[in-house]
């Protein structure tokens, strides 16, 4: 086994890390607290290439893998930008690989080199009010009308809807009591966001404020129907190309949001005096550090192997669950550790901790909850009954 990155995978740590640098802690406090897009940001990293580092390079992209992609987007959240600036990136990354891996020549010809180039936001509509993680459940509609499809149905917790211009959105085109497996009869569509048929309503949210998350109406929306990414009612396997690099980058996240909240917390224990010596100093503050410290290293070799496993076309779904199940955990273990490390100072928004906090606690509930991590490894890997 060789655990050293690469050459070319340091070079990319290193590039990201520097860019991710010239946003500081002010920025991406003010981004949060304003509601604000961080386009500053966002076109920093368009015009470096790396929206496109998964995209082929024959349609504008680098052609790397998910493995590439976790330390790119690590980087971004450890250098303090956290969920706000890694929300705002990674939609590119694992929204569009579906299209990547099973969209038609002339869709990925027409969508991916504009995505690669920034020019071109994509949002992920999958999940709905009444079915949250039960998917098949879904009850979106898209009716085939001539060389169009009529989509009509409503989804919930849609990220960057109000910057997108198309969504990736599953919707069901065959009833599912006429469906022979629970996941057949759905179908995956890039569709426009087109006002005329689509009712954007932001939702008002704990953290990582600076990008939106959306109730969107679907209301008679037609989608052409070239725009199906893949098979018709084959898009639940489909979609499973964009869950398990979903849940691989967002462990890859969580793991950097940790990274920076230990980082805050050691700095602050070796400067903070209190009874004559540095708080660092007693071991109440040193172990929960420590064990943080450990955790974290741990959860960073699930998420190499998670990846690397996906990136060689090997069976990775418990790994990719299993990585974000210890990372989500663990981050935000550290991000509270720290928050307690600096006391009531961990209160102020100043020191920055209560903002990992806030943004790394929503990754033990999205992309999917702990508790169905856990329903999913007892099941597929300890072999015990279905609990649901």
């Amino acid at each position: 086994m060789d655990f050293d990155l690469t050459p070319e995978q340091q070079a990319i740590r290193e590039q990201a890390r520097a860019l991710a640098a010239q946003f500081d802690d002010a920025y991406w406090r003010r981004c949060d607290a304003e509601h604000r897009f961080p386009w500053e940001f966002y076109q920093a990293f368009a015009d470096a290439g790396w929206l496109g580092i998964c995209i082929p390079p024959e349609y504008g992209g680098a052609g790397l893998g998910i493995s590439e992609a976790a330390i790119l987007l690590e980087e971004v959240a450890a250098s303090g930008a956290a969920m706000n600036g890694a929300s705002a990136l990674h939609l590119t990354v694992f929204g569009l690989n579906p299209v990547v891996r099973h969209g038609s020549e002339e869709l990925k010809r027409r969508i991916l080199p504009e995505a690669a180039a920034g020019r071109l936001h994509v949002a992920f509509g999958i999940t709905e009010p009444d079915a949250g993680s039960d998917t098949p459940s879904i009850t979106t509609r898209a009716i085939r009308d001539g060389d169009h499809f009529i989509i009509r149905g409503k989804k919930v917790w849609t990220s960057k809807a109000l910057e997108a211009s198309k969504v990736l959105l599953l919707a069901r085109t065959t009833p599912l009591e006429e469906c022979r497996k629970r996941t057949d009869g759905m179908t995956l569509f890039l569709a426009d966001l087109d006002p005329r048929y689509v009712t954007i309503r932001p939702i008002e949210k704990l953290g990582r404020n600076a990008v939106d998350s959306n109730e969107v109406f679907y209301d008679d929306l037609p989608v052409p129907v070239r725009d199906v990414v893949g098979e018709v009612d084959k898009g639940f396997y489909h979609l499973l190309d964009g869950l398990n690099p979903e849940r691989i980058l967002v462990a890859a996240e969580a793991l950097g949001i940790g990274k920076a909240a230990l980082r805050r917390a050691t700095a602050y224990a070796r400067s903070r005096h209190v009874f004559g010596r540095p708080i660092g100093q007693n071991q109440g503050i040193q172990f929960p550090l420590a064990d943080s410290y450990a955790k974290l290293q741990a959860a960073e070799l699930m998420v190499r192997k998670a990846a690397w496993l996906y990136d060689n076309g090997r069976p990775c779904g418990a790994e990719a669950n299993m990585a974000k199940y210890l990372a989500s955990e663990w981050a935000f273990e550290a991000a509270d550790r720290a928050l307690q490390v600096h006391g009531g100072f961990g209160y102020a928004k100043e020191f920055d901790v209560e903002r990992y906090w806030r943004e790394v606690r929503v990754m033990r509930i999205a992309p999917v909850t702990q508790e169905m991590v856990l329903n999913y490894l007892a099941q597929h890997e300890l072999g015990l009954p279905r609990s649901y």
